[in-house]
């Protein structure tokens, strides 16, 4: 397992070994892996260090704790994000949810809508151009994919600009939000995502049901019409152990030419 200038500590390499047997298969969704003892006997090493290689996988996502049955391999599959070909007008221009690009034929539900207008936060005015005292129609709502919370979302868009349209009800009907701002006017053709990650707060563990551990994905997306205009910031919250964010592009003017 570990060679002469190997300078992982031992439980990083009991836990890079039972990854290793996960992604071959010799361990697979569900099922149980070793237990602390059996680690102990394998490896010759204290309960100190093989409770420490499983906290690794769980906090990895990678495996799940069951009380007073063991750590088993997670069954829930990572959501692969398709960052550009779900915002393409092709999708939420026909009526789909942009979601659909993502999740194939998997269960999703969206609980926790609420819609409200509030005084709009200064980051977000700033972002959408808006005047001292204007509002902002804020849409917030929470993605459960195969019963696994996943994703915490909250919409920006200005007020003077949705008002009395379907934007302003939780149900925004077929295509969302965008493809009421095209009934409206102002579809968006430019999208704009900045990503960052860090620790989760409190609230977002307990919303999300994360492993402790477990970093939080923020991206925050920035639509824009033909003009130039922004109309919606969304700020999103990601469990990083439910995702894979893949963004597939063509090379062209503007394209950085690094060798990495």
């Amino acid at each position: 397992m570990a060679t002469p200038d190997d300078r992982r500590p031992t439980y990083r390499r009991i836990a890079d070994s039972l990854r290793e047997a996960i992604e071959t298969g010799e361990y697979g969704p569900g099922d149980r892996l070793p237990g602390e003892n059996e680690l102990m006997t394998t490896y010759g090493v204290a309960r100190m260090t093989a409770r420490q290689a499983l906290s690794v996988l769980r906090e990895e996502g990678v495996a799940e704790a069951r009380k007073g049955a063991g750590v088993f391999v997670r069954a829930f599959r990572p959501l692969r994000r398709r960052g550009i070909h779900r915002l393409s007008r092709d999708q939420w221009g026909d009526g789909r949810s942009i979601w659909s690009a993502d999740i194939e034929n998997r269960d999703l539900a969206v609980d926790g809508i609420t819609v409200s207008e509030e005084p709009a936060p200064e980051h977000i005015g700033a972002v959408l151009d808006l005047a001292d005292g204007e509002t902002v129609c804020v849409r917030r709502r929470r993605f459960v994919l195969d019963g696994k919370p996943v994703l915490l979302a909250t919409s920006h868009l200005p007020m003077s600009l949705v008002a009395g349209s379907a934007i302003t009800r939780e149900d925004t009907g077929p295509g969302g939000t965008y493809a009421r701002l095209a009934e409206l006017g102002h579809a968006p053709v430019h999208f704009r995502e900045e990503i960052r990650s860090r620790m989760p707060s409190k609230d977002e563990t307990t919303r999300l049901s994360m492993s402790a551990g477990t970093p939080v994905i923020l991206i925050c997306r920035t639509a824009y019409t033909t003009e130039g205009r922004p109309v919606e910031v969304n700020e999103m919250t990601l469990d990083a152990s439910s995702y894979i964010l893949e963004y597939d592009f063509d090379a062209g003017p503007g394209t950085a030419t690094a060798d990495n």
